[in-house]
């Protein structure tokens, strides 16, 4: 199944919640890009291997060739995205949950950007629309567990390979450089890193723009009357460069306040850390993508880049900053899952 630009716009000027789902969807596209993106140029920044401006440029722009070409060669996430809850039960109301999830997510993610938290915008997608779901079926009944499994696997695929990922490269990294006269390596780390860096932004866009686009799908699915679940469906072309510019755009916004948390007060970063930490989180998102694993690219970066500092030594690791984002992460199912639910039984009495 898929849906053409026209039926798009027909449905958009003619049904009220669809039009509010765009819209919201848009905006959490939009923060995405601002409050998450920043996470993949963080390292290239704090060793000084970009100035932030231009980073956060070449960010936008791989973010936005991540959606566009990740997408045309596997959908699977934003397939996974799209079938994870089921609101076929209670069709008209499903569009007003939809609404309520992505409003959810809107205001937990300018939360944690206002403080300055990295919080993964996955999570919060997966925690938001799953909450909706759960209060328009009353119960566990709006979940699909086979699908919604895959989250579990990503929270432990990213953890490990990610953590592991960062261990490993680092350590291989410094044996093959070793005796190399230092002042050699810290040059070419620092053009390698610029490399590592556009390819965790372009994977980043991979895997979050699929995520959103999967929401993208749903909506316009509800808006005519079937969800599609466990479907398959075709992602048009123009949605793929819809998602990827909004995106771009949000990236270029900018994020510091990100990019200081992850790359400059969790670990102290040389520039060949910095490049391991970028090649592993990358090589870590692309196993998850071919997979059609929802992973958080939050997590798996900083889950690598303390990988790198462990395999330094445990205490090169700011663990007071670690625990912070970790408890950011447990917090955030439960806490934007909540607010799901909460503005979604507040949406059915409004409208």
């Amino acid at each position: 199944m898929t849906i053409t630009i026209q039926e798009f716009f027909s449905q958009l000027f003619t049904n009220l919640p669809f039009l509010l789902t765009v819209l919201l969807t848009t905006g959490v596209i939009l923060v995405n890009g601002w409050t998450d993106a920043p996470n993949a140029i963080a390292t290239c920044v704090s060793t000084r291997a970009m100035r932030p401006q231009t980073a956060i440029l070449m960010a936008a722009v791989m973010n936005f060739f991540g959606v566009l070409v990740m997408t045309l060669i596997n959908a699977k996430v934003a397939a996974t995205i799209s079938n994870m809850v089921n609101f076929d039960a209670h069709p008209d109301y499903a569009l007003i949950a939809l609404c309520a999830a992505l409003f959810a997510i809107v205001i937990w993610a300018v939360a944690a950007w206002v403080f300055g938290i990295p919080t993964s915008e996955s999570h919060a997608l997966i925690a938001g629309i799953s909450g909706a779901a759960i209060a328009l079926n009353n119960g566990l009944s709006g979940i699909n567990g086979a699908e919604w499994v895959k989250v579990i696997y990503g929270l432990v695929l990213s953890t490990i390979l990610g953590f592991g990922l960062g261990f490993l490269v680092v350590k291989l990294v410094a044996f093959l450089a070793r005796g190399i006269d230092r002042r050699r390596t810290v040059r070419f780390f620092g053009g390698a890193q610029i490399a590592g860096a556009a390819a965790m932004a372009f994977m980043h866009g991979a895997q979050e723009g699929q995520k959103f686009m999967g929401v993208f799908m749903l909506g316009m699915f509800l808006a005519r009357g079937s969800a599609a679940a466990g479907g398959e469906f075709v992602i048009p072309l123009w949605l793929m460069a819809f998602c990827s510019l909004v995106m771009g755009v949000g990236t270029s916004i900018g994020g510091y306040r990100i990019i200081k948390s992850v790359g400059m007060d969790m670990v102290k970063l040389e520039k060949y850390q910095g490049f391991s930490a970028d090649i592993a989180a990358a090589g870590c998102l692309l196993i998850s993508s071919i997979f059609g694993i929802p992973v958080s690219t939050t997590h798996t970066k900083t889950t690598a880049i303390m990988g790198v500092g462990a395999a330094r030594r445990l205490s090169a690791v700011n663990w007071g900053v670690v625990r912070e984002m970790v408890l950011t992460w447990v917090l955030t199912f439960p806490g934007c899952g909540l607010i799901g639910f909460l503005m979604a039984k507040l949406f059915f009495v409004i409208f």
